[in-house]
């Protein structure tokens, strides 16, 4: 099996190091913080012991702990690495360091990757001479329960390293997407900004209120988007399928679109949102609903796994 190297054991880095270790993959953990990956080991301990609970991996922590071990170093982590996901701070310079420190630290054939949300890799990474075997693999937080990746390579970055990242995310049991080209936000957050947008203007407008707008989509789109995306939902509700959706309907959808703008998430239109949500959950209760989230969505992971197994 490859070696992973995860640098960086923040929330998103514990998971990482779930998704390969869970899939027999030999781990090395690094993070700069002391005690960081101390503390993270104990974590992800939990985290296999709750995704066990909901029937989504087979072996017990037990089995799956001794894959991961604690790196002393950047160095030692990626030193015999086949594949390193890099997890530290969301910012271009922070990650320019760290990229060029992992291409003199890893062998020439280890693929380096980035969590990151939001920037691209020609920004962190085309200065460095290994430029070619680095690219991003965005996950969705927790990444070891939500399954989507995409892959954003740059124009540099080798197309065997885009096939070689994306058959070991599918064979951990993730959902790989390619990104065809570099765009800002990928493919994920584009989509949410949209909505999110929208969501904003309609609550700061008076049409709905948070609780409202979030009722909309948990028990309406969503129980759709669980299972299908928005051009299958759109192929199923026309009886001609999608020429037909759009021609029933896509002048009136984009017409009722044109001419919105974007009013920035700030003062009053934040604090109105911010004292709807703390109403309906006080901040004191964020980490008990965080940790209710995932079991929600582990639930759903297995539902739909049983669900794909029988249809």
């Amino acid at each position: 099996m490859e070696k992973i190297a995860v640098i960086g054991a923040g929330l998103i880095g514990r998971a990482w190091a779930m998704v390969f270790a869970r899939a027999g993959h030999p781990v090395a953990l690094y993070d700069a913080a002391p005690g960081a990956v101390d503390q993270a080991i104990g974590l992800i301990r939990d985290g296999l012991a709750e995704t066990r609970h909901f029937g989504l991996i087979e072996e017990s922590p037990d089995a799956v702990m001794p894959r991961i071990r604690a790196a002393t170093s950047l160095e030692d982590a990626i030193a015999d690495a086949d594949y390193v996901q890099e997890n530290t701070s969301e910012r271009e310079d922070v990650k320019r360091d760290v990229f060029s420190k992992m291409d003199a630290a890893a062998k020439a054939d280890c693929i380096l990757a980035s969590s990151t949300s939001t920037i691209q890799t020609s920004r962190f990474a085309g200065h460095v001479p290994g430029r070619h075997r680095c690219l991003v693999a965005h996950p969705v937080n927790p990444p070891h329960v939500v399954p989507i990746v995409e892959l954003s390579p740059a124009p540099f970055t080798s197309p065997d390293v885009v096939e070689r990242a994306r058959v070991l995310h599918e064979s951990v049991g993730q959902v790989p997407i390619l990104v065809r080209k570099e765009v800002e936000g990928f493919i994920l957050n584009r989509l949410q900004a949209a909505l999110l947008i929208e969501s904003w203007r309609l609550v700061d407008e008076g049409y709905v209120s948070v609780e409202d707008l979030d009722k909309t989509i948990r028990d309406g789109l969503g129980l759709r988007w669980a299972f299908m995306g928005p051009f299958e939902t759109i192929d199923l509700n026309a009886p001609g399928g999608v020429a037909d959706y759009a021609a029933r309907y896509g002048p009136k959808l984009t017409g009722m679109m044109q001419g919105l703008t974007a009013r920035p998430w700030e003062g009053d239109l934040v604090a109105k949102v911010e004292a709807e949500r703390r109403e309906r959950m006080p901040h004191a209760d964020h980490a008990v609903r965080e940790a209710w989230r995932d079991r929600r969505l582990m639930a759903l992971v297995a539902h739909k796994r049983t669900m794909d197994g029988q249809d």
